[in-house]
C-alpha cells in the first residue's frame, strides 16, 4: 500500500513545485496509483484519509468537498476511484495546501480536483452554501484542553481542536451540503456521543461503520455517514476489521487500501 521515496532531486523537482520550507517525502497510496508528497515531520497522512475516501460513495457528476484536506490524500483517492466527479479541498495550513496543489498536479487531476486555503470559520470565496452533493472530513480528534498537544504546530493543529471545535466543523459541513446531501466523517470511537448529538435534528440515515483494529478488539476509529434532512433511522454496520492476528492487513482492508475499492456499509 505504501512505498516511500527519498527526497527528490532538485533538478527534477524545482523549488516552485513545493514549499521551500518543507522537507518532504513522496509516498504512494492505493498500491502506487496515487503519488503523495507530504512533510517528513509534522502531520502525515496514514490510512484514515484512504478509508474516509472509500466510505464516501460519490456518484459520477457529483461535487464533493473535503474539509481539512491536508496534503490532499482523501481527495486524490476519491478522485482516483470515481473518475467523473469534481472534488474541492479546504485546508487551513498554507504549507499543506501548497503540497496538496503539487500533489494534484503530480497526479494529473487539475481538471477535477482543486484546493482552497482558508478557515472554515471564515471560509474563502468559492464555497457557496448548499453547493456540494457530498462533504467528507477528518476533523481533529482531540477536544481542546483534554490532551497534551504533540510537538510541532502542524501536528498540533491536525490532532487537536482549536478555535473551530467539532460543533463548528459539523455546522460548516452542514451549510455546504445540498438538501439530502451526504456527510462522511472519520473520528475517534469515544467521541461518538458528541458526533451523534451534533447530527441530531440535521441529519438522518446515520450509518456507523466501526473500524476494528483486529477481530475481538474494541474499535478506536469509526466512520459516520449521514444524509442532510433525511428521516430514516440509524444503522450500525458490521464494520471493517483492519488487521489479522499477525499484524498484516485483512483481505477486506487490502481491497480498500491497496486496490481502491469502496467501503460499503
Amino acid at each position: 500500500m505504501w512505498r516511500r521515496a527519498i527526497s527528490p532531486d532538485p533538478e527534477t523537482s524545482p523549488a516552485e513545485t513545493a514549499p521551500a520550507e518543507a522537507i518532504w517525502s513522496e509516498d504512494r497510496l492505493l498500491d502506487g496509483r496515487v503519488r503523495l508528497k507530504q512533510p517528513r515531520h509534522g502531520y502525515r497522512a496514514a490510512i484514515d484519509p484512504v478509508l474516509l475516501a472509500a466510505a464516501t460513495l460519490a456518484l459520477p457528476g457529483e461535487r464533493v468537498l473535503d474539509v481539512g484536506a491536508g496534503v490532499g490524500a482523501a481527495s486524490l483517492c476519491l478522485a482516483f476511484r470515481v473518475p467523473a466527479i469534481d472534488v474541492t479541498g479546504l485546508e487551513l495550513q498554507p504549507d499543506l495546501a501548497e503540497l496538496a496543489a503539487v500533489n494534484i498536479r503530480d497526479n494529473n487531476l487539475e481538471e477535477r480536483v482543486s484546493i482552497l486555503t482558508g478557515d472554515l470559520l471564515s471560509p474563502p470565496n468559492g464555497l457557496p452554501p448548499s453547493s456540494f452533493d457530498r462533504v467528507m472530513s477528518n476533523p481533529p480528534f482531540q477536544k481542546a484542553g483534554t490532551h497534551t498537544p504533540p510537538p510541532g504546530a502542524s501536528r498540533a493543529l491536525a490532532h487537536g481542536e482549536g478555535s473551530a471545535d467539532l460543533a463548528a466543523w459539523v455546522a460548516f459541513c452542514t451549510r455546504m451540503l445540498k438538501p439530502r446531501g451526504t456527510l462522511t466523517l472519520i473520528h475517534r470511537a469515544d467521541r461518538l456521543d458528541d458526533l451523534i448529538a451534533l447530527l441530531h435534528g440535521r441529519f438522518g440515515a446515520v450509518t456507523l461503520i466501526p473500524l476494528w483494529p483486529r477481530a475481538g478488539r474494541h474499535a478506536k476509529r469509526v466512520l459516520v455517514t449521514a444524509r442532510r434532512g433525511a428521516r430514516s433511522p440509524a444503522t450500525l454496520s458490521a464494520g471493517l476489521v483492519l488487521h489479522e492476528a499477525g499484524g498484516s492487513f485483512t483481505a477486506a482492508a487490502e481491497a480498500i487500501l491497496r486496490h481502491g475499492n469502496a467501503l460499503e456499509p
